[in-house]
Formats: C-alpha cells, structure tokens, sequence
C-alpha cells in the first residue's frame, strides 16, 4: 500500500495534522480509540486553548522555535473551527476554554475534519519495522493479526511524550527521531504533583488556599491542594516545570493578603482573639494548625510584638519546601524536553536533514504552561507540518 503521508499517532497532533496535509493520508494509532488524551482532559471537557496563548509561555532549549507555528495558527483559528462544529464553550479562569458538553466534541469533530479531507484512519495498528531508502519510509504494520507494508514520502512523527504511559505513551517518537539523527534533549515529567517521602502534609490531604508558588525564579498565583503524598493544585502543577529534583520551592500563603496590618489591628480590637483563631479567617483551619507545629503561634495576638508579627509574617510568606520528588510520568500531563527542535525547521516542522520527515506536538521540545497551551502547540505545530506536506504533493 502506498500512501503520500504516513501519520503515526491518532492523537491531537496527528488528527489536526490529517485533515491538512492534503490527499493521500493514513493515521494510525496502536489504541482502540482516537484521541484518547483529549478525552480525559479538562475534567473530560477538554480545555482545549487558551485565550492568552502567548510564546512566552512556552518551555524549550531554543525559546524562539515555537513562535512561527503559533503566530500561524493561533487560538483564534482553533476557536473559529469549534463554533464552525457549533460546539458551545466556555472560559474559565486564566483564559482557558472548556467545552460545556464532553471533550469528546473535539475528538469527533477532528474526526469528521479528517473524514473530509479524505484521511484514513487505522486504529489497534502497531509499527513493527520503519526504514528509508532517501525517497520514500517504508512501515511494517500489524492489524488485526495480518502484516502490512505502507510506503510514504511524508511520515509525521504524532506520539507524543512519554506522559500518561497508561494511555499508551512510550516514546516512540524519541526512539524514531534516534534513528534518523536526531537528538533528543532530556525528558522529565511536567505538569505533575510533587512529593515528600514522610507524606508531612497527608493529615491535610484536600485541603486548598490560593498562594504564589516560585521555582528557580518563576512564580505562578493559583491554588496549591494538599495531597497525602505532597503537593498538587494548578499552582504546584505550574511550577513543576520549572524545578529539578534537589531544587526547593517557596510559598507566598498570603497572596492579596497584607497580615501585619490586620494582626496590629486584631492586637488592638480583639487582643484576647488566639493567634491560631485570627489566622484562621485568612487560611484554612486545617493548615493552621499543622504550620502551628512549625511556627510558635500560641498565646493571643494582644502579646505579639511588632517584631513578631513580622516574623510570623515572613515566614508565611516564604514558606520554603524541598520536594523529595513528583508523582511522575503517571500522572505528569505533558513531558518537558523531547525532540530537539535544533535539527526541524520551525516554519514546517519538517526535518532538516531528513527531507519528509516531521515531528509535531508533545514529541518535540517544546511544553506549554498549564490551561490550554500544549494543546495549542498541538494544533498549531500540527497545521504547520500538513500546510507544508501539501506543497510537498
């Protein structure tokens, strides 16, 4: 069988990348379903871009790469083919949109994108072998028990990272990407909880309050949830990108907050109120009392000093933690590093030295900031590489 594009992976790259890279286009999957990832995310209503999509916001050796596939195809042109599907949504906070019925709106309506642009798509199909000859890729496939021989001229790497491996990661794109030259940039879990080997904060698991969590110099301002094995909620999540194991991170408790100001006050209106009870209103009841262990907070607030209201003040500020290590690949929602981005044209995806070979998505080295950004790299990337293919028809 021969076929003009070859796309491994029936994932958000891969099925955005089908329905532009123009006639002649098998995707294929190893899972029983497409776009199994999209499914689960965003509590299974997919936050599937973010307003604010910005370069900035996105992790990579070469912070520059990404900025041509996402000035191309931006949020907006995402958001014009929603409302083309008539498919409703809804901003949340921080600019990220959300489906308000299933994610798997957006499955299907890459589905019927594909469909229409003639796109076949193969699912439970395996790559057993994968080889060049300077023309064409010839891929060894296996489908229901039976071995296939597809030849290409275009193949797109789709796979992803290694993130979710109980969704079917596995890297393969890396190993692919080895095999034709390519470097591959360290890879770690992103976007994933952080832990702590004497589960200190299991006694508060579920317990959430807003902070400014900061790693290695980048803060975010959201919420931090206690989990029994350590730290989770969109603030912690942020971050993770951002440390390394080894690495402590610090915590602003008191975002919006300006303590001394209402302690002096409380000194002064209600000094017999206990210092526990008047942090209480500002924080969760629960966490009071575990800093209480840390921090000497017993006593009325009628006897706190100045100096150690600032003292108190301080240390609620620059809470300061160093995680034993994350929850890992397990429950990580991206892969940080990947496909080195040195060795692909940022214009078309495409290889530099390997002429028909593209790489789109979680797969390369490039990693968005949580709330709809990896998607956007997703489809942003992905019409990169089918714009380009189609002109290599």
């Amino acid at each position: 069988m021969q076929v003009n594009t070859l796309i491994l992976g029936a994932g958000a790259a891969g099925m955005m990348c089908a329905a532009h890279a123009g006639p002649s286009v098998l995707v294929i999957d190893h899972a029983k379903a497409p776009g199994e990832k999209i499914r689960i995310s965003g509590g299974g209503r997919c936050n599937f871009t973010n307003m604010h999509t910005d370069p900035t916001r996105f992790l990579g050796q070469n912070p520059h790469f990404h900025k041509s596939a996402l000035s191309r195809y931006t949020q907006w042109d995402f958001l014009d083919l929603v409302d083309r599907h008539k498919i409703a949504w809804h901003e949340k906070t921080l600019g990220q949109l959300f489906c308000d019925d299933k994610a798997t709106q957006i499955v299907d309506m890459l589905r019927t994108e594909m469909a229409q642009a003639g796109a076949q798509l193969w699912l439970q199909t395996s790559l057993v072998e994968l080889s060049h000859d300077g023309v064409l890729f010839t891929a060894q496939l296996e489908r229901d028990g039976k071995r296939h021989s597809v030849t290409a001229r275009n193949l797109v790497l789709a796979t992803g990272g290694k993130s979710i491996p109980k969704m079917g990661a596995t890297g393969l794109a890396y190993d692919i990407a080895r095999q034709f030259g390519h470097q591959i940039t360290d890879t770690r879990p992103a976007l994933v909880p952080l832990t702590f080997s004497d589960q200190r904060f299991a006694p508060i698991s579920g317990v959430a309050t807003p902070v400014v969590a900061e790693a290695n110099g980048t803060a975010f301002e959201e919420a931090l949830l206690f989990t029994h094995r350590g730290l989770s909620g969109p603030a912690v999540l942020q971050i993770s990108s951002y440390w390394a194991e080894g690495d402590s991170i610090s915590l602003d408790l008191l975002p919006g907050h300006d303590l001394p100001a209402r302690l002096k006050t409380t000194r002064q209106t209600h000094g017999k109120r206990n210092v526990t009870t008047a942090l209480a209103e500002i924080l969760p009841e629960r966490l009071v009392e575990h800093l209480a262990a840390d921090l000497p907070l017993s006593g009325n607030v009628g006897d706190l000093s100045d100096k150690r209201i600032d003292e108190i003040t301080d240390r609620l500020r620059h809470w300061t933690l160093t995680p034993t290590g994350s929850e890992g690949y397990r429950t990580a929602e991206v892969t940080l590093g990947g496909i080195s981005t040195d060795g692909i044209d940022s214009k078309t995806m495409m290889s530099r030295d390997v002429p028909g070979l593209f790489m789109i998505g979680e797969a390369v080295d490039v990693t968005g900031w949580l709330g709809g950004y990896n998607f956007q790299w997703a489809w942003s990337s992905a019409v990169a590489a089918g714009r380009a293919v189609t002109k290599r028809t």
